[in-house]
């Protein structure tokens, strides 16, 4: 029902040019698409590889709540056979960023997606990075068909506290759609990707992560509290289902940095 919301007036595939960063932007985010690196699906924190390895195989959506632990990704995750996901919506304020414990800068990011979960080889996803360095805050709105690196809606304003809506949509496993609307200014961002590598449209998605810079993680950003409301998957099948009985993923890194739950339709996760 999305596709009728945008006229998109230029169509560009995952493997278009990425664009350079403003030269004010966090360190952390120049150097990830310089050098072309992206989000990662989630990956296996070494306290709860049993864990993880078990919740992989799940075939089917369960009414049960789960929680697991990954290095990278919290929020919430829907499981479901193959071919079942075709829309992902969830709407999050935008917090104001602080550094990670004992460093000068930090980095996270909100957003929606299909796949990348126990379907690691692809993944559409859309939403925004918050970034702090040495005492400022910038912002980026992004789009990814993973394994293509990241790229911005360059033209897309973001400040503190605004309400941001992503939406992800398949029309076929390797054609898609990625949305953000900020709710404040009214601005709305999207464009069509395709992909050589076809989703498996198995997991739908509502996360905060920290992302990858050459091949580290980085300094995982103190975000206060991110709750994606209005949080929807649509199916193939012409049904929807809301987050109640997904499963629930925190960051541990040595310690566990976040706290996910659901309540209703919303997932909040917050920075411990």
């Amino acid at each position: 029902m999305h596709l009728l919301a945008f006229v998109l007036g230029i169509i560009f595939t995952a493997t278009a040019l990425a664009f350079p960063s403003s030269r004010e932007r966090f360190d952390a985010r120049v150097a990830r698409r310089a050098k072309g690196t992206s989000r990662l699906p989630a990956t296996t924190s070494d306290a709860s590889t049993a864990r993880r390895s078990k919740h992989l195989s799940r075939p089917k959506i369960t009414n049960a709540t789960h929680d697991v632990y990954t290095a990278n990704w919290a929020g919430a995750v829907l499981n479901a056979d193959a071919g079942t996901w075709a829309t992902v919506e969830g709407t999050f304020t935008v917090p104001i960023p602080g550094p990670a414990p004992g460093q000068t800068q930090g980095g996270a990011s909100a957003w929606v997606g299909i796949d990348g979960d126990s379907c690691g080889t692809a993944i559409l996803q859309t939403g925004v990075d918050f970034n702090y360095f040495d005492g400022e805050v910038s912002y980026d709105a992004w789009y990814e068909w993973y394994p293509e690196a990241a790229y911005d809606f360059d033209e897309m304003i973001i400040n503190p506290g605004d309400s941001i809506t992503a939406i992800v949509e398949t029309v076929t496993s390797t054609l898609g759609y990625a949305w953000l609307i900020n709710n404040n200014s009214g601005q709305e961002v999207g464009i069509e990707l395709a992909s050589g590598v076809p989703l498996c449209e198995q997991d739908a998605e509502w996360i905060v992560e920290d992302f990858e810079v050459a091949g580290g993680l980085v300094p995982f950003a103190d975000f206060g509290t991110v709750t994606f409301t209005g949080a929807v998957a649509g199916t193939n099948f012409d049904t929807s289902a809301g987050p109640a009985g997904a499963t629930i993923i925190d960051i541990e890194q040595g310690a566990v940095l976040t706290s996910a739950s659901v309540t209703g339709s919303s997932i909040t996760v917050t920075y411990n």
